[in-house]
């Protein structure tokens, strides 16, 4: 009987054995072909990276080497090393750095970036290089040598020593490690110089883009816990008592307040954040439960302008509106002297399933709202109107303050058309009647528009 039983089972038994074998044979190479994937790319990312990091130097060099006069040159090549540090900067994101601290220098690639590519889109023929995007440049030339001479060293000594960076994630990853890697090691290098640079002059329009918002720019005088509670309750209609004040980020230039109101349960919590410089609210959300949609637009419109209206937000106009998750949210601008001032946007979020406002967003409008002495139109709307696509029919037109590519103000004909079957906004500058900017509407925005 057991002889029976081992002449069925053994077989079976081996069957098993050879398909557990077999099994784990093709998940093993599964794996191998995964980590071998990983690798390949990681190091293609590294070699490409070291690449194009010498011809970002070398690009450079080529620029300050032809006439100072040469503004087609020029051009071509500062659009040539915003091309590079951008494919630079995106080999960056494919290497397994994120716990490695290398910050320093892929900011110093998107500061040379946003430098080419602000310098390169104005018309150099009537504002070429001035004497101190020159000596920038130089100062970019011998830097961008010594970042490319140490990434060239680490390339060779991957090469020699045949090193891995699967090895580096491992590293990077293991609390208990001490990160001795060469590769590791070679990057901390290259980040360190790069510490250590001289303050470089970027010039106005790429600093104003890394330009931080702090409460130095608000005016108005420090508020208290307390005065922000009052704030708080008169604004939610909420007992003094229920409200919890947090200070955040004390004794820094970022400090601001918490306001939190706990109602349990399905109601969720009240929370706002304001300055701790003049007690502006810059942030709001009702994080409740939103049921299904039974509001329309026009309740939901007509509820988001209301809220505004009471908070002490008047005068603004809704430019675009969006639906997502059963709410609607209303991107509004502000309005000075029939003026589209877009700098000073805020959104608000109403919830469709009974038209109550459920989150504000008003950072934007916080820091930039002010009185703004505007500039009269060059160009009346007929001659900017020539700028625009001859097929484009126009719905609408007004003056809009918009922010630039440069980082300045500038006053534009906004045109609101149809052309190819979609919506656009063009907007021309009302000075030298040029394009500064175009943007795809949806629908819901021009919902939103015609609701004037």
């Amino acid at each position: 009987m057991y002889q029976r039983l081992s002449s069925i089972l053994f077989p079976i038994m081996s069957l098993l054995f050879i398909g557990a074998a077999f099994w784990g044979y093709q998940e093993h190479q599964e794996k191998n072909s995964i980590l071998i994937k990983a690798e390949n790319q990681y190091q293609r990312a590294f070699h490409d990276l070291t690449y194009h990091v010498e011809q970002v130097h070398q690009q450079l060099g080529n620029t300050l080497a032809v006439n100072s006069t040469s503004q087609s040159y020029h051009r071509k090549g500062l659009v040539n090393v915003w091309r590079l540090t951008s494919q630079a900067q995106n080999e960056i994101s494919q290497l397994p750095l994120t716990l490695l601290p290398f910050n320093k220098a892929e900011d110093f690639l998107s500061h040379i970036s946003n430098f080419a590519y602000k310098t390169a889109v104005r018309d150099l023929t009537k504002e070429p290089l001035s004497p101190d995007e020159f000596k920038t440049m130089k100062t970019l030339y011998a830097k961008s040598e010594e970042i490319s001479k140490e990434l060239l060293g680490m390339q060779q000594t991957v090469l020699a020593n045949n090193l891995r960076w699967m090895d580096v994630e491992v590293a990077l990853a293991s609390e208990n490690s001490n990160n001795d890697n060469a590769i590791i090691d070679g990057f901390k290098t290259v980040d360190q110089k790069v510490s250590e640079y001289p303050e470089i002059n970027w010039g106005p329009s790429v600093a104003s883009m890394y330009q931080k918002r702090t409460i130095s720019m608000l005016s108005g005088n420090q508020v208290t816990p307390e005065e922000i509670r009052k704030q708080a309750a008169k604004f939610l209609n909420a007992p003094d008592a229920d409200i919890r004040v947090v200070e955040n980020g004390k004794g820094t230039e970022y400090a601001s307040y918490s306001a939190t109101v706990d109602r349990g349960g399905d109601d969720g919590k009240l929370q706002m954040d304001f300055t701790q410089k003049g007690g502006q609210l810059i942030w709001f959300m009702n994080s409740r439960e939103i049921g299904d949609k039974k509001i329309d637009f026009e309740r939901a419109k007509a509820a988001a302008d209301s809220f505004l209206n009471e908070h002490g937000f008047e005068g603004m106009q809704a430019v675009s509106y969006d639906l997502f998750n059963n709410t609607g949210s209303f991107t509004y601008v502000g309005l000075q002297s029939g003026v589209l001032i877009y700098p000073e946007k805020l959104t608000v979020k109403v919830a469709l399933d009974n038209g109550e406002p459920v989150g504000l967003q008003a950072n934007d409008y916080v820091y930039e709202h002010h009185k703004r002495k505007l500039p009269s139109p060059i160009l009346t709307k007929a001659e900017a109107r020539k700028a625009l696509n001859k097929d484009m029919k126009v719905q609408n037109e007004q003056l809009a303050l918009i922010d630039n590519e440069m980082g300045g103000e500038v006053l534009c004909y906004e045109y609101t058309g149809r052309i190819n079957g979609s919506l656009y906004r063009v907007y021309i500058n009302s000075e030298t009647g040029l394009e500064e900017s175009i943007e795809e509407m949806t629908a819901n925005d021009s919902q939103a528009v015609s609701d004037k």
